[in-house]
């Protein structure tokens, strides 16, 4: 068959697995999945009554334009809504904006040494070049990603907090990395955990300055509306426009749009969604420094925590029913932020494994 290189040694995107999952498997009736980085108190009231009134128009097909929820985002931020692309989630975002630049095999496009997988996943599927610079300190060396840019470098990645190690850089930092990179090479600031942050919104008055910046946001997380897929991009009206050239016409649900529109109005629940991630890192953070054990702090909804064997403690974890997510660093688990009871249950457990091991 004629499959494109690039695709036949591409390995599938393994997501965290599924609660349903392990329960077939080993027959468990209650599982904790700490593995996704989702929103453990799930959706805000107000998401849950829009998606409720949403549902009687499952039967038509969704506004391909995102009227509503363009209107939203654009209020909620201060933006026009002509500079906002929807995706099914960020996920799609960064594949379309991918398909946008990486056109051959001499393209290269440039990211960290422990940064999201689909960055890679979505370049070798294109055929194109992936530059993987060095990590400093789990995080990005920008200093390394600007040296590393050649005529033939057409897109950058940083995720801001990357994922999956929750480093953080500054604002100072980006700012001075976007100021050093040329016109010509996008960089998409996917910020998908944005919302956590106690810092203002500086990356929107970049857009104005840099034209080849892409934000990317999204619903998944501190919203709690991973399930629904749906985020959203900020860039130059150009950008936008060829975004919208190569997104599928109907790629973001009525049920989804709905349940967006309403969570940007939840401030309450958003309160209450931060309180709650802070207060399990915390609570996290220090039942790992009681049992002795190093991780990375984090500035996300997870903490990436270093094991002596990392697929001995998965799979023991996962017989106890807590499901956690390896990671593509030397024996590190990435353990996102659950329920009080639930980070509890989880340090129990692992307290049990480590006695084992």
């Amino acid at each position: 068959m004629n499959i494109c290189e690039g695709i036949l040694s591409l390995k599938p995107y393994q997501g965290g697995k599924p609660i349903s999952e392990l329960q077939r498997e080993l027959g468990l009736d209650k599982v904790v999945k700490l593995a996704s980085n989702e929103n453990p108190i799930g959706p805000g009231p107000k998401s849950m009554e829009a998606i409720a009134e949403a549902i009687d128009e499952v039967g038509r097909y969704p506004d391909g334009n995102g009227f509503e929820l363009k209107r939203a985002i654009s209020k909620r931020l201060g933006i026009d809504n002509k500079l906002i692309s929807l995706g099914n989630g960020s996920n799609e975002l960064l594949e379309l904006i991918a398909r946008l630049y990486l056109c051959n095999s001499d393209d290269e496009v440039i990211f960290s040494q422990y940064s999201f997988i689909v960055y890679s996943l979505v370049s070798q599927s294109l055929g194109a070049k992936s530059i993987v610079t060095p990590a400093i300190d789990f995080g990005h060396d920008l200093k390394s990603m600007l040296s590393s840019i050649t005529k033939n470098t057409k897109l950058i990645y940083i995720a801001n907090p990357n994922n999956p190690t929750g480093t953080l850089l500054s604002d100072d930092e980006v700012y001075d990395f976007l100021s050093n990179v040329p016109s010509s090479v996008a960089v998409v600031l996917d910020q998908a955990y944005f919302e956590y942050l106690d810092i203002d919104d500086n990356a929107l008055e970049w857009l104005d300055e840099f034209s080849n910046l892409i934000i990317t946001r999204t619903f998944s997380k501190a919203y709690g509306l991973a399930g629904l897929r749906v985020g959203y991009s900020l860039s130059s009206l150009e950008i936008a426009d060829y975004i919208n050239r190569v997104r599928q016409p109907f790629n973001v649900s009525h049920i989804a749009q709905s349940a967006a529109v309403a969570a940007l109005t939840d401030e309450a629940f958003m309160a209450r969604s931060i309180m709650a991630n802070n207060n399990g890192l915390l609570q996290l953070s220090h039942g790992f420094d009681r049992l002795g054990l190093v991780y990375i702090p984090s500035s996300a909804n997870f903490i990436a925590l270093k094991v002596s064997n990392a697929v001995s403690v998965y799979e023991s974890l996962l017989v106890r029913g807590f499901i956690v997510r390896p990671v593509e660093m030397d024996n590190y688990l990435r353990v996102s932020v659950g329920t009080k009871n639930e980070n509890d249950d989880f340090l129990e457990a692992l307290e049990s494994v480590l006695g084992e091991e």
